[in-house]
């Protein structure tokens, strides 16, 4: 039992103290050059969205979206999971694989895979609610790394993701939906029967399957913030009450 406490004590200890400093420079770099990244995303994708619809051309600017640097920062978030794995960052992999890997499979999987719906408005809309949150969920991750966390900032990650979570959700379901018609039709990533390793893959059906898993997941992520927003920020609040 005593050698069981101690361990303990160690752990919290190693806890506290955080990332080591070489560990803290890598994701400070990491943060700083991710929270520069998302504006840039953003500019691009309004830019060619603003000229399809002064130009009344759809599609005539696909390949601008292919080449936005969003694909680029999308993928690089799967280095979080890789900084939660080895211990550098104290995040669940779980839930922090689910996040990443959802975005991650939204811009190639559907974006880029089916550019029909690159057009639609429903990009803008989730692109919007993606590179606001991420400026902010950056720009406090380097913060709080330097140990200068500003509270607008710890506020506003806080805050803002009430409007931009389900702003967020709304384009990422409607860019599914649009993208349905276009799967069918072509077959895209589907396997039919019959073939040599006996197996059908239905990826229609299977996008199906991901906008109904939405419907539990996105309340219990949603929840969870609020209650971290209460957590973090609560005490703050009832003590400008008091004032």
């Amino acid at each position: 039992p005593g050698t069981s406490k101690a361990g303990h004590g160690d752990v919290a200890a190693r806890k506290k103290k955080g990332p080591g400093a070489l560990a803290t420079a890598y994701l400070v770099i990491y943060n700083v050059v991710m929270t520069a990244g998302h504006p840039r995303s953003f500019v691009v994708i309004y830019v060619y969205s603003s000229n399809c619809i002064m130009a009344k051309r759809k599609m005539h600017g696909a390949t601008t979206l292919s080449r936005s640097p969003l694909k680029f920062f999308q993928t690089g978030a799967l280095l979080e999971i890789l900084h939660c794995a080895v211990g550098i960052v104290p995040s669940s992999v779980v839930l922090t694989g689910f996040q990443v890997l959802s975005r991650v499979f939204l811009t190639w999987a559907i974006t880029h895979s089916v550019r029909e719906v690159q057009s639609e408005d429903s990009v803008l809309l989730f692109v919007t609610a993606w590179t606001v949150t991420e400026i902010i969920r950056y720009s406090f991750y380097t913060f709080s790394l330097l140990n200068h966390l500003p509270y607008l900032i710890k506020w506003a990650r806080y805050t803002f993701f009430i409007v931009l979570y389900p702003m967020g959700v709304t384009g990422e379901l409607l860019t599914i939906y649009a993208a349905l018609p276009y799967v069918q039709k072509t077959g895209l990533y589907s396997v039919t029967l019959p073939n040599k390793y006996n197996f059908s893959f239905d990826y229609h059906t299977f996008l199906i399957v991901v906008m109904i898993s939405y419907i539990p997941l996105f309340p219990q992520l949603y929840f969870h913030m609020i209650r971290q927003r209460k957590k973090v920020l609560g005490h703050a609040e009832e003590y400008s009450k008091v004032e």
